[in-house]
């Protein structure tokens, strides 16, 4: 049985990352969505509701192989408690593939871990970033987020 761990902040989740865990979920029996939550670092929405909120897209989505978390640990050593035989990262552009190259390779020699890289297709230039830029300019964001996701960010 192979089961990927995508791990993120999904500070906000966007239809990219859903993007992601969607194509994940056709190559491996099992995915963890794994939301990263490290406590020196404000985040902007709260990761319990961005965890509900993304249950219910794979819920409304019908991804019976795909469940969410949250943790406070290196991404390798939580994917490892999960018993992930993969790292999964998505891939924007070339230059997210140089930055994740790097920690791919990290993840393999400290954790044994390999990584498969999924592409954000069609939202490759979608970032929770830009997203939180838009919105704070008053803008539509909607056709970048879920709408569970949206009904948090727009609150």
């Amino acid at each position: 049985m192979t089961k990927g761990f995508y791990a993120g902040s999904f500070d906000p989740f966007t239809d990219g990352h859903f993007h992601v865990v969607k194509n994940a979920a056709n190559i491996f029996d099992e995915v963890v969505v794994g939301i990263g939550v490290n406590p020196q670092k404000k985040r902007r929405f709260d990761a319990e509701e961005m965890k509900t909120a993304i249950e219910q897209v794979i819920s409304r989505n019908n991804l019976k192989n795909v469940h969410v978390i949250y943790f406070e640990k290196l991404t390798g050593d939580a994917a490892l408690e999960e018993g992930a035989t993969f790292l999964i990262r998505g891939l924007r552009n070339v230059t997210d593939y140089d930055e994740e190259e790097n920690l791919a390779l990290i993840n393999q020699e400290v954790f044994g871990l390999d990584t498969i890289f999924v592409r954000s297709g069609k939202f490759g230039h979608v970032s929770s970033s830009m997203v939180m830029e838009l919105l704070k300019y008053g803008k539509d964001v909607s056709k970048y987020l879920p709408e569970e996701v949206y009904q948090i960010v727009t609150k």
